[in-house]
């Protein structure tokens, strides 16, 4: 076992070596152009196609409805940016929730700088959007509707295909933030009802700087980058190959051990979970509904700890994080816990941990030991 011990997964998770293996002929040989003609060229310009395939089946799209990006953060702005200005002409009124990432939060207040009215709906004392609030929101001149899959910080699940029904309802381009569910949790576009959904790949055992965003036959969106035409011209520039052949690898792995990781991670939190509870007790409260969570988080508070002071007490032994890995040593409550009402204390005294398909018993036993040591001597 390796020590410290790795419970940060939601923040970002190793490269699977399946994933590093598919990846290394794409980076030592085979490095042709995918738009060139003769051979070195047609053997990269299959792999990307390969590659497509596999992030679509992982989502149940066609492989042309996929576009390859840099990561999540691009994925959900040329979503929501390129809805928003391809729609402007119908309208500038945006709905979404007051605890998206800040790859969503941001893109919105720009296009609010720009004129469009941003509407963000809350969320309950377990971070769950109520699809009620959402159809009140909706307005004549609403283009776009925009709710993450499962929270970053505290794993909460949205009731997506119920949003999707307020969507189609009213003829609303629906995007969702998928970068922490796919490849955890089922990702189902068809099931969902989404028009358009962005993958992270370096939160499914991908390397970072690559991710996707599925885009549904017959939506359109305005191109933030213009050039030479690949990726049909939505994301144009020569095609990072490794990284691609990666994400492909990466989602093929993810749906063929959906269930056995899924299963396996759940595990392990329960495990963790119970075994802080029988060391602490009281001390220990929860800030998600676990029966409507992502089965590897554990967003939790121990009473009268600082966060901080914990995790930096705990770091020769643990890692873990005090709130989403983007706002890291921060000081101010997370927003997702202000959204959800969480008292200034007890989100002070807030840590995610995180576990992955790597996680082992022992890891998981180490870690309630070094935590649990920790918050009663705050208590002594």
């Amino acid at each position: 076992m390796k020590k410290p011990v790795y419970l940060d997964y939601n923040a970002t998770t190793p490269i699977d070596p399946e994933v590093a293996d598919e990846m290394l002929p794409y980076i030592r040989s085979s490095f042709g152009n995918p738009s060139s003609p003769y051979t070195p060229g047609r053997i990269t310009r299959e792999a990307i196609n390969i590659a497509r395939k596999q992030v679509a089946d992982l989502v149940n799209a066609n492989p042309e409805e996929i576009v390859f990006t840099s990561g999540g953060t691009e994925s959900n702005n040329h979503a929501i940016r390129g809805i928003a200005l391809a729609n402007k002409e119908k309208g500038k009124h945006i709905i979404t929730s007051s605890v998206e990432h800040p790859a969503v939060l941001e893109v919105c207040r720009y296009l609010n700088s720009l004129g469009y009215e941003i509407t963000r709906v809350p969320v309950d004392s377990h971070g769950k959007v109520s699809p009620d609030d959402v159809e009140n929101a909706v307005r004549s001149d609403t283009v776009l509707i925009t709710i993450m899959h499962a929270n970053n910080e505290v794993g909460t699940i949205q009731p997506l295909s119920e949003i999707a029904s307020v969507a189609r309802q009213s003829n609303i381009a629906f995007h969702t933030d998928a970068s922490q569910s796919a490849g955890k949790i089922e990702t189902d576009v068809i099931r969902l009802g989404v028009g358009l959904l962005s993958i992270a790949g370096h939160k499914l055992y991908a390397p970072k700087g690559i991710g996707a965003l599925y885009i549904k036959e017959g939506i359109t969106i305005e191109n933030l980058m213009f050039g030479a035409g690949q990726e049909k011209g939505i994301r144009p520039g020569t095609e990072n190959v490794p990284y691609i052949v990666a994400l492909g690898k990466a989602c093929e792995i993810a749906q063929r051990d959906l269930q056995k990781n899924n299963a396996h991670m759940y595990r392990m939190r329960e495990r963790l979970l119970l075994g802080l509870r029988q060391k602490l007790g009281s001390a220990v409260r929860l800030n998600a509904d676990l029966e409507n969570c992502l089965p590897n988080t554990l967003s939790i508070a121990f009473e009268k700890v600082d966060a901080h002071t914990l995790t930096s007490l705990i770091g020769n032994d643990v890692y873990i994080s005090t709130g989403s890995a983007c706002h890291a040593g921060s000081v101010e409550i997370s927003p997702v816990l202000k959204a959800m009402n969480i008292d200034i204390e007890t989100a002070g005294s807030t840590v995610r941990i995180s576990t992955g398909k790597y996680t082992s018993e022992e890891e998981i036993d180490l870690a309630i030991e070094a935590i649990s040591g920790k918050v009663l001597k705050f208590s002594n």
